[in-house]
């Protein structure tokens, strides 16, 4: 009978103790990347972009709905980050209300720590053309837009 639980190291979905990313002696193990869902990792697996490891909040803030750090696993996160040195945290959450809340208050916990912090990048998709995008997405291209190499 296949059994599936979560990994005890990252909490993504596995039938093993360890799911085969965090098994994986290939992964950078320097680098962490903070998701909301494990439907995230497949996502962002699909880049074949990120070579660290994962972790998993199960959900994001919502003071509103009563969502705390407690509920979705920051506590967790702190006790991993406790036991295993990472030289970069990216956080990886939604570009919503609440995963900003969420990205925001991550940071302000790293910002503590000697670990890097970073946030996923958000702007203008490949392929989109500007008078179709938000003001919220335009506004946000604009703030992290990048030098063009020569």
């Amino acid at each position: 009978m296949l059994r599936v639980g979560n990994c005890k190291q990252c909490r993504a979905f596995s039938e093993t103790e360890l799911c085969a990313i965090c098994s994986d002696p290939r992964r950078d193990g320097s680098v962490l990347c903070v998701v909301e869902t494990p439907v995230d990792i497949i996502a962002l697996e699909q880049t074949n972009s990120h070579h660290g490891l994962y972790f998993v909040l199960m959900g994001r803030l919502s003071p509103l709905d009563g969502i705390g750090p407690e509920h979705i696993g920051i506590p967790l996160l702190l006790q991993l980050l406790r036991q295993q040195s990472f030289r970069e945290v990216i956080i990886a959450t939604n570009p919503t209300v609440e995963g900003e809340a969420t990205a925001h208050y991550l940071a302000s916990i790293l910002r503590d720590q000697e670990i890097k912090c970073t946030r996923l990048a958000h702007g203008v998709p490949i392929g989109g053309e500007l008078e179709y995008l938000d003001s919220n997405t335009l506004a946000r291209a604009l703030e992290g837009r990048l030098p063009i190499a020569e």
